[in-house]
């Protein structure tokens, strides 16, 4: 793909092609056949992953690649996957595959509370790759019974895959404090001609290691955009500083969309949402409900040029308890097939919430209902990301 010139291109790498995925069977068709491709290393990192038909189906997936003296390294969020089976961690282990949780509860001098690894990552042989918001489980796969949540995710060759590969290796060897030798990745020349260019760039966000990059790309999208902004949010509750940015670019004169849950899976966060309707409102931001299924995605695209996708949330918890792993693409055909996309979603899927008849229903009782829970949901992000100290030098980062 090659597109427009961005207004700023630092971090990215160049070589590198992209699809844009739409979650349900076709990513976890692309994920498992990623998987029995490999030939010398999988790296699979993942907040969520359940032994439900579609958990044993990327189980069995694995265990097909190990067979194949494919070296795989399976690392998992310990609090939110504590449900698997002993018998699968078994079977994965004795296979000869890799595995290792993350670090749950933190215990001695650096005692984090909530911390979690929160992004979803496949790195097939160095150059192959899949980032986005699905977790390994049948909610966000489509069955017979249920449509999945709307997610997305983007695949990668070149570059970019090099560097989620050696991202990989470092959360792998951090995850246990010991250094260990991992297969050489294949280098992208291997896939992609030197004339294939698409700028994409990975960002990620861990307080605790002061890195802020996806909520620093979110504020340059707000800054850079000319005519439109869509973004694409589960679990909506950005801080000052993102209300700020968003609001300065709806002043100038940017189009504003949200794409926001209609039927939350998080009652409580759906609650505490609604409370800043208004305030959307008031300064001009268009509000739009999926009501087609459960709303589980986190993208944005501005003026179909630059797209950021990912696991983060636009809210504190993402901001400041977890491990987030993003990818933004600066690309205009990739861009513009991102909002048309979305536009499609707006149109098909959506119901626009309209300021005048919405503010018209708000009873006093609903409007403190929505208060007390938006107050609850903010104590319940400072409750886990609370830290006791920062890791490295100690430079505070940008509060929101």
């Amino acid at each position: 793909m090659s597109g427009g010139k961005p207004k700023s291109i630092t971090g990215y790498t160049t070589h590198n092609r992209v699809k844009l995925l739409k979650g349900g069977s076709a990513y976890f068709k692309l994920l498992e056949e990623l998987i029995d491709k490999a030939i010398h290393s999988i790296h699979l990192q993942v907040y969520i992953y359940e032994a439900d038909e579609t958990g044993s189906r990327i189980t069995e997936a694995l265990l097909r690649a190990r067979r194949r003296n494919v070296e795989i390294y399976l690392l998992i969020d310990g609090y939110a996957s504590s449900s698997l089976p002993t018998h699968v961690i078994e079977q994965l282990n004795n296979s000869g595959i890799h595995f290792r949780w993350f670090e749950t509860i933190f215990k001695g001098k650096g005692l984090y509370v909530g911390r979690r690894m929160h992004h979803k990552i496949l790195v097939v042989d160095g150059i192959y790759s899949l980032v986005g918001g699905l977790n390994i489980s049948d909610r966000y796969n489509d069955l017979p019974d249920q449509p999945a949540w709307l997610d997305w995710a983007v695949y990668t060759e070149g570059e970019a895959s090099a560097e989620l590969f050696a991202r990989c290796v470092v959360m792998w060897t951090k995850s246990k404090h010991k250094k260990e030798t991992f297969p050489i990745p294949i280098t992208w020349s291997a896939v992609l001609t030197p004339k294939e260019e698409c700028l994409v760039r990975i960002r990620t966000n861990d307080w605790v290691r002061n890195k802020n990059q996806v909520t620093r790309s979110y504020l340059e999208m707000f800054d850079h955009a000319v005519n439109d902004l869509i973004i694409m949010s589960s679990y909506f509750l950005p801080g000052r500083i993102f209300r700020k940015n968003m609001a300065k670019a709806a002043k100038r004169g940017v189009r504003v969309r949200v794409i926001l849950a209609g039927d939350s899976d998080i009652k409580l966060a759906k609650a505490a949402e609604l409370f800043l309707y208004s305030w959307l409102f008031h300064k001009g931001i268009e509000v739009y409900e999926f009501r087609k299924t459960v709303l589980h995605g986190k993208i944005a695209v501005i003026d179909g040029q630059m797209v950021t996708v990912g696991s983060y949330n636009i809210n504190n918890m993402s901001a400041y308890a977890s491990i987030e792993l993003n990818l933004d693409v600066n690309n205009r055909s990739f861009g513009q097939e991102v909002q048309t996309k979305l536009v499609e979603v707006i149109e098909k899927d959506c119901i626009k919430i309209l300021p005048a008849l919405y503010l018209k229903k708000l009873t006093i009782y609903s409007r403190t209902k929505q208060w007390v829970a938006y107050e609850l949901v903010r104590l319940i992000f400072f409750l886990f990301t609370f830290y006791f100290k920062q890791d490295g030098s100690g430079r505070r980062p940008m509060r929101d």
